[in-house]
């Protein structure tokens, strides 16, 4: 993983937004690392990502033998 320090990231900001579209950047004070710099492909595909995990999590938990037939409730709504 590729790192940048906070001084470094207020002279070129978008350097370090550039640099972190495929991968994380570090931002560290002191080398210590203080956070991390997420590109938007990157964060969106992130969240795409837990969202799907949690989707997963939510349909092993469901009890699908108490459902209702599907054309059954398409007759109520009439559609």
């Amino acid at each position: 993983m590729t790192s940048i320090s906070i001084s470094q990231l207020k002279m070129n900001p978008a350097a370090a937004i550039s640099s972190a579209q495929d991968y994380p950047l570090a931002v560290q004070n002191r080398n210590t690392t203080e956070a991390y710099l997420v590109g938007k492909s990157l964060f969106e595909r992130l969240v795409l990502y837990l969202e799907d995990v949690e989707d997963r999590k939510v349909i092993e938990k469901t009890d699908f033998s108490k459902g209702r037939d599907f054309e059954d409730i398409a007759k109520e709504l009439g559609i």
